[in-house]
C-alpha cells in the first residue's frame, strides 16, 4: 500500500470531475467530494482540508497541511498553481467585526458571513503560512512570500509579500518560455 490513494479508490471517493495522474494522500480529510472537481497531473500532500466547492486545473500542488473552504461561492486554481504547505484559503469568513455573532452553530440571522468566491489564476504559487480571504483573485503569475495575508486582488506578475500583501516588484514571465 502507498501512502497515495490508487486510482480505483479515488474513483470511489466521489469527485465531481477526476483527471489522471493524481496523487493525493490517503491523510488528506475531503468533505463533499461530489462538489470538488480535480485536474491532470495534481498532487495533494498530507493532512490537508478539501471543503466545499473547489476546482483544480492541471499540474497543481498543494502541499502539507493547506486548507481550502471553499463553502458554497468557490475556490478556483487554474493550471500551475502553487499553494505551499499551511496556506489556508476561504471562500466565507465570519464578521469579526463585533457587530454579529461567529462560529457555524450560531443561527445565521446572528451572523454576518463574507463570502467570495477565491480565484488563483495560471502560475501563482503562495508561500508557506499565507492566508486568503474570500473574493480575492490572484492574477497571472503573482507570487506571494511566506506569512502573507492576501485581502486584495493582486497584479499580473507581480511579488508580494507581508501583513496585509503588497507588490514589491514585478516578476519575471520566463516560465512561460518554458511552458509553451
Amino acid at each position: 500500500m502507498t501512502s497515495f490513494y490508487s486510482e480505483e479508490e479515488l474513483k470511489q471517493i466521489g469527485f465531481r470531475t477526476l483527471g489522471t495522474d493524481i496523487l493525493i494522500s490517503r491523510k488528506v480529510s475531503i468533505y463533499g467530494a461530489e462538489h470538488i472537481s480535480i485536474g491532470n497531473h495534481v498532487r495533494i500532500d498530507d493532512f490537508c482540508i478539501l471543503s466545499g466547492y473547489i476546482t483544480l486545473g492541471n499540474y497543481i500542488h498543494i502541499a502539507a497541511y493547506a486548507a481550502l473552504y471553499g463553502g458554497e461561492s468557490g475556490i478556483f486554481l487554474e493550471d500551475y498553481a502553487s499553494l505551499s504547505s499551511r496556506v489556508t484559503v476561504y471562500g466565507a469568513s465570519d464578521d469579526y467585526s463585533g457587530e454579529a455573532l461567529t462560529n457555524p452553530m450560531v443561527p445565521d440571522e446572528l451572523r454576518n458571513v463574507q463570502i467570495g468566491p477565491v480565484h488563483i489564476e495560471k502560475h501563482v504559487i503562495v508561500g508557506a503560512t499565507s492566508i486568503i480571504l474570500p473574493g480575492i483573485t490572484l492574477r497571472e503569475g503573482s507570487a506571494f512570500g511566506s506569512f502573507s495575508f492576501i485581502n486584495k486582488d493582486s497584479e499580473s506578475w507581480s511579488i508580494n509579500t507581508g501583513i496585509p500583501a503588497r507588490k514589491i516588484k514585478d516578476r519575471s514571465r520566463k516560465i512561460l518560455d518554458v511552458c509553451l
